[in-house]
């Protein structure tokens, strides 16, 4: 990923945060099928390994887990915030003219070796862990139980589990830290008239902040 220092995001927590917030990942594998990506739920456990390990799993039917079959190096791809950024809100614009438009985005990009996981304990413990994630906050949370279990052990059959050690991760924040003070006062004003573009416009904030301190 093309990475100027200044929107260099190094922070694990920070990366972390991200993928949590935003656990529909992008899975890229390269093999015998050619180049291949597909959108997974991902769920993170940070305490497995240096980086964290990913766990997922996809459709048996999707044979884009047996390129990975032998370990293959793959990448994840996590997209946070974004927006369109108009040259309008700039405080160069009126001074100067000399403005473009561009986009704000903050993103992750994980890398490791994958290992195939087909064990039923393993895969009922991955659905189980990425269930509570995401009903957790829910007043009256569904949970795998509340199934049959006969009904799940025969939904299990249909899946493969996959885990990654990340190996390298490196998060991106382009989120308008380089422009002057004015026009990223700009921004973070025109995006909160966006529905929808807050959290953009509290990263312009925050990083804008830690730009000047």
């Amino acid at each position: 990923m093309y990475q100027p220092p200044h929107f260099r995001e190094e922070d694990l927590g920070t990366q972390h945060a991200l993928i949590r917030a935003h656990p529909l990942g992008l899975l890229v594998t390269s093999g015998t099928s050619g180049l291949l990506a597909n959108p997974v739920p991902f769920h993170l456990d940070a305490q497995a390994s240096e980086n964290g390990t990913l766990r997922l799993h996809l459709a048996r039917a999707n044979g884009q887990w047996k390129d990975i079959r032998d370990g293959a190096p793959v990448l994840a791809v996590f997209q946070g915030a974004d927006s369109y950024v108009t040259p309008s809100w700039y405080q160069t614009k009126r001074e100067t003219g000399k403005v473009v438009p561009t986009w704000n985005y903050a993103i992750v990009q994980a890398r490791g070796a994958a290992r195939i996981v087909e064990d039923a304990d393993w895969l009922l413990a991955q659905i189980n862990a990425i269930t509570s994630q995401h009903e957790g906050a829910r007043a009256m949370p569904w949970a795998v139980s509340d199934a049959p279990d006969d009904f799940i052990r025969a939904q299990l059959k249909g899946i493969v589990g996959i885990e990654i050690e990340i190996a390298e991760i490196e998060g991106k924040w382009k989120v308008s830290q380089n422009r002057p003070v004015g026009d990223r006062e700009g921004v973070a004003a025109g995006l909160d008239e966006m529905p929808g573009q807050g959290d953009m416009a509290d990263l312009v904030r925050h990083y804008g902040a830690m730009r000047d301190a």
